[in-house]
């Protein structure tokens, strides 16, 4: 049974991380850290991967995340030696587009050795972007012409689970049937979150979502809804006062209760729409990475989201 929020906080610093481990999460290994005797090194750009990577690999893989816990995963730098573990790796998972250092590693380093999840799914367009960010798209995400969000879709990283077994059988054929098996059992578990939330969201009163950035695509065109975001796809970028007075009057139009804040970045922005729109504000995780200490996983985070929008969308 994976630890309490308040057993995690009696914890020492150094524990911390250990226990987040909890309920099948991707190891986030030292940098520098040996590869165990019989293990299979996989490399993994940030935890919606390397929780991924975890569950499909289990005990055959050591997993080295390379975004820290509680890291807000966009602006991510390499160390030399986190470019070097890119190069030893046995295999390399990210997501092109959302981390350009990670992206350049891998496409220098793994060639061959390497499996972009977003290259397995239908990807979504790019979100249109506001005057605010015009230069931020070619900074944060030069490489994707689409949307890189994928994980915020059970469907999508059902599949990409499926192709992981494959891969991770290919590079480490002792163990393939063991990486086969707990690939069809992760894309079971998450076949049935995308069953919950299909059944969750099939009735609401709304189907808009004001979100702090453009995360929830992905989310949003599973499940028919409708994501409006404060800002674009750079989470920390602030709208202008132009673009709040517009989403202050858009909130309520649509007659929204609740802006959306999420994890890893302030939620001063949502707060002020919501203040300026007379509503609340709720957090909806984008699931880009997770906080030193957190207890859960991927699942535990994407069921609370659910919980989340069945209130603030007033399903039935």
């Amino acid at each position: 049974m994976p630890p309490t929020r308040a057993a995690l906080r009696a914890l020492p610093a150094t524990a911390l991380a250990l226990a987040g481990l909890a309920a099948g999460l991707a190891g986030c290994a030292d940098a520098g850290a040996d590869v165990p005797p019989g293990k299979t090194a996989v490399v993994a750009s940030f935890y919606p991967v390397a929780w991924l990577a975890g569950k499909v690999g289990g005990g055959d893989v050591f997993v080295r995340t390379l975004t820290r816990p509680g890291t807000e995963p966009h602006d991510l730098e390499l160390t030399a030696r986190q470019v070097a573990n890119v190069a030893d790796a046995r295999l390399a998972v990210h997501v092109k587009g959302v981390q350009p250092a990670v992206d350049d590693a891998v496409r220098t380093h793994a060639k061959g050795r390497s499996l972009d999840a977003a290259s397995l799914v239908r990807t979504l367009p790019p979100p249109e972007e506001t005057d605010d960010e015009e230069a931020h798209d070619g900074v944060r995400h030069r490489e994707a012409s689409y949307d890189p969000h994928i994980w915020l879709d059970p469907s999508r990283m059902a599949t990409v689970a499926t192709a992981l077994g494959a891969r991770l059988a290919a590079a480490d054929p002792a163990h393939a049937a063991a990486y086969r098996e707990r690939a069809a059992a992760t894309a079971a578990e998450l076949a049935r979150l995308d069953r919950d939330f299909r059944d969750g969201l099939e009735a609401c009163k709304r189907r808009q979502i004001i979100t702090a950035h453009a995360a929830f695509g992905y989310l949003a065109d599973r499940y028919g809804l409708r994501q409006i975001p404060v800002a674009g796809v750079d989470p920390s970028g602030e709208p202008s006062p132009k673009r709040l007075a517009a989403l202050t009057r858009l909130v309520s139009a649509t007659g929204a209760t609740t802006v959306f804040s999420e994890t890893l970045v302030s939620p001063k922005v949502a707060e002020s729409l919501a203040r300026e729109a007379g509503v609340r504000t709720a957090v909806l995780d984008p699931v880009e990475g997770i906080e030193d200490g957190a207890s859960g996983d991927y699942m535990t985070i994407m069921r609370e989201n659910l919980r989340t929008l069945r209130p603030a969308l007033e399903c039935s």
